[in-house]
C-alpha cells in the first residue's frame, strides 16, 4: 500500500505594510528563508511602490518612476495581498484585511499568521491646532502629495505658499517649491531658529539657499490657527497664504492602539533591539510604527535612515530564530542627515551615532548628488529585494481582495 506523503507546515510570515521598511523586510527575509516550509505575504493598499523620501517632488510637480510590486517581487516567492489593514488581533494571531477600495460592500477577511511583522509607518500630525486638519496640506502620503501637487498647478502668479514647520520635510518642501515656482512666494515658518539643530557651516549654508531662492523665514513662531487664506501666529500675527502645507512632524497610526501591544504613549510599539515585541514575541514592528533604542539609550527618530536598518534588523532575526543560528543584533546609529534643498544644491550634515550634528557637513551641487545617491539607493534595495536569489523558487502570487479598487497610501 502507498502512503501518501503529508504536506509541509508552512510557517506564514505576514509583513503589514509596503514603504521603505515593510517592502525591504519582506525581500529580505525572502532571501533568507527561501525555503517551501516559510510562506511570506506582503499586505499594502496599493500596487505599487511610494518614495516617500520623494514626495516634496511629486507635490513641485515632478513625475517619479513607478515602480510595481508585481515586477519587484517576481520570482521572490512573496506574495503580494491588496488591500487595508483594518485590525490587528494579537491574541488570535489574525489581521483583517479589507478590500482595495474603501467604499460600501468591500469585502474583509482575516489572515492568520505566525510570525508578523508591523511596518504600517505613519501619517501626518496636525497637532491639533485648529484648521490644520481642513485648510492645510500634508506630504506624508502619495494622495496629500498629488492634491498639493493639484493646487499648486492652480495657483497663479504671484500667489503666496506657507510652508509650517522647519524640519528635514518642511526645509525640502519650501525650497523644492521655491526653485519649481519662481512664480510664486513662498514662506517658511520654523518653530526655533532655522536649521538650528545644524552645525554652524550647515547653518550658514541653509541660510544661504533659502536667500538665494527667495524664501521668506519666520523664526521662532508658533502657528496657533489654520485658516483658508492664512495663518495665525501665537502673538495673533497674520501671515497671508493661499496654500500652506503642514509639516510639523508625524503621527503613527492610530490601529495598534486597539491591540493588546505593549506602546509607548505615542501610540509605537516598544521593541527590543532585534526589533521585536516586548509584550508579544511573535510580532515585530519597525520603521515609524516601533519605538527602538539607539546609541546612549536614545529613541531613534521616524525617518527614513531609521527604518532600513531596522528593517534588516527585523529580517535577519526571524530568519535566524526560525533556523536555529545565531541571533544577530546590530546596534543602530546614524552617519549623515541628507537634505535637499531644491534639485540643484543639498545639505549632508554628519552627525554623531546618536544623531548630534558635529563640525563636518558637505554643501552645494556635491550634497545634492550624494542625496540623490542615498535616494537611489534605497530605491533601488526596494526594488531588487532579493538579488542574486537561486531559481529555485521561481514564483510570484498577487492577490486583490478587490479587484481594480484604489485605496489611501500606507508609507
Amino acid at each position: 500500500m502507498q502512503h501518501m506523503q503529508q504536506p509541509t507546515q508552512q510557517h506564514r510570515i505576514v509583513v503589514l505594510g509596503a514603504g521603505y521598511t515593510g517592502a525591504l523586510a519582506a525581500g529580505r527575509l525572502a532571501r533568507r528563508l527561501h525555503r517551501e516550509d516559510v510562506a511570506i505575504t506582503l499586505v499594502n493598499p496599493e500596487p505599487d511602490f511610494v518614495e516617500r523620501v520623494r514626495l516634496h517632488q511629486l507635490a513641485a510637480g515632478q513625475d517619479l518612476r513607478p515602480r510595481p510590486f508585481d515586477e519587484m517581487f517576481a520570482g521572490t516567492g512573496v506574495e503580494l495581498r491588496l488591500g487595508r489593514v483594518t485590525a490587528v488581533d494579537v491574541e488570535r494571531k489574525t489581521v483583517t484585511v479589507a478590500g482595495g477600495g474603501a467604499g460600501a460592500g468591500e469585502q474583509a477577511a482575516d489572515l492568520p499568521y505566525d510570525t508578523l511583522v508591523y511596518a504600517l509607518g505613519s501619517g501626518w500630525n496636525d497637532g491639533g491646532v485648529p484648521g490644520a486638519a481642513t485648510h492645510a496640506h500634508e506630504l506624508s502620503s502619495r494622495p496629500g502629495a498629488l492634491r498639493l501637487r493639484e493646487r499648486l498647478a492652480a495657483l497663479g502668479a504671484g500667489g503666496t505658499v506657507l510652508v509650517v514647520g522647519g524640519g528635514l520635510t518642511g526645509l525640502e518642501a519650501a525650497t523644492e517649491i521655491a526653485e519649481t515656482r519662481t512664480d510664486l512666494d513662498v514662506a517658511l515658518v520654523a518653530r526655533g531658529a532655522l536649521g538650528d539643530w545644524l552645525s554652524a557651516k550647515g547653518r550658514a549654508h541653509l541660510r544661504k539657499v533659502v536667500d538665494g531662492l527667495g524664501i521668506t523665514v519666520h523664526e521662532h513662531t508658533a502657528v496657533a490657527e489654520v485658516a483658508a487664506d492664512r495663518v495665525v501666529t501665537a502673538d495673533g500675527t497674520s501671515l497671508p497664504a493661499d496654500v500652506t502645507v503642514w509639516t510639523t512632524g508625524f503621527a503613527v497610526r492610530p490601529l495598534a492602539e486597539a491591540t493588546a501591544l505593549r506602546l509607548t504613549d505615542a501610540g509605537q510599539i516598544v521593541v527590543d533591539g532585534t526589533m521585536r515585541s516586548v509584550s508579544h514575541p511573535d510580532v515585530y514592528a519597525i520603521g515609524d510604527a516601533a519605538m527602538a533604542l539607539g546609541p546612549n539609550d536614545k529613541p531613534l527618530r521616524m525617518s527614513c535612515a531609521t527604518g532600513v536598518p531596522m528593517a534588516w534588523q527585523a529580517a535577519d532575526a526571524i530568519a535566524a530564530r526560525l533556523t536555529g543560528t545565531k541571533v544577530p543584533q546590530v546596534p543602530l546609529r546614524y552617519f549623515q542627515q541628507c537634505v535637499s534643498l531644491g534639485r540643484k544644491e543639498g545639505l549632508i550634515q554628519f552627525v554623531t551615532a546618536d544623531d548630534r550634528a558635529v563640525d563636518r557637513a558637505l554643501t552645494g551641487r556635491l550634497a545634492a548628488l550624494y542625496k540623490e545617491v542615498i535616494c537611489k539607493g534605497a530605491a533601488w534595495g526596494v526594488a531588487n529585494p532579493t538579488s542574486g536569489l537561486p531559481t529555485r523558487r521561481r514564483r510570484v502570487v498577487r492577490h486583490a481582495a478587490a479587484a481594480g479598487a484604489t485605496a489611501e497610501a500606507m508609507a
